[in-house]
């Protein structure tokens, strides 16, 4: 079985990969991606995933792990592997807003789109991701809204072994929810 922990961008992957592995489940990550300010715990980061198109068998390395996917990814899945998807799901105006940050903060060139174009195409590609994981009833997903994780980090937690019927540590997972990272609000 293959445990992947996916979502939009900022969308609290991050946090998620923090909790399984405080938690106790073994995880697939190189740490080439260092902590930052964007996020200061770390992101949990196999780089060799993004080869995932042209070599959809490099997945096979996360065998009996939990391995991060952005969602754009999810697609490149081979069928022949066992999957659990955890898919973490956030507003997208703050995903929009978070994102803005970071490329702003590292100082780099944001997409010359209208926010509204880009909030379309976003929510356009999250259909598509929805339709992908209603059309693969083979494989089990948790949605787990980013709000109610921060709300309910001992529930969030319980429901998440539950759906991966292990025993985990369930008080090391909920202590790993910070609210004050939490930066990007919409009502």
């Amino acid at each position: 079985m293959i445990t992947i922990v996916s979502g939009m961008p900022r969308s609290g992957t991050s946090l998620m990969m923090q909790m399984l592995a405080a938690g106790g489940l073994p995880f697939l990550s190189d740490g080439e991606r260092r902590a930052d300010e964007d996020n200061p715990r770390g992101y949990y980061e196999w780089e060799r995933i993004k080869t995932l198109p042209r070599d959809p068998e490099c997945i096979a390395e996360a065998e009996g792990k939990v391995v991060k996917v952005i969602s754009q990814l999810l697609f490149a899945l081979p069928r022949r592997h066992d999957y659990q998807i955890i898919f973490m799901e956030r507003p997208l105006a703050e995903v929009m807003a978070s994102q803005a940050e970071m490329i702003q903060r590292r100082g780099t060139a944001a997409p010359a789109l209208p926010q509204s174009a880009l909030q379309a195409g976003l929510q356009m590609h999250l259909n598509q991701v929805q339709a992908w994981m209603k059309a693969s009833p083979h494989i089990p997903v948790q949605r787990i809204a980013y709000r109610e994780l921060l709300a309910d980090p001992p529930g969030t937690a319980q429901r998440l072994a539950d759906f991966l019927h292990c025993p985990l540590d369930t008080a090391a997972m909920a202590a790993q929810v910070d609210n004050a990272l939490y930066r990007h609000r919409t009502p």
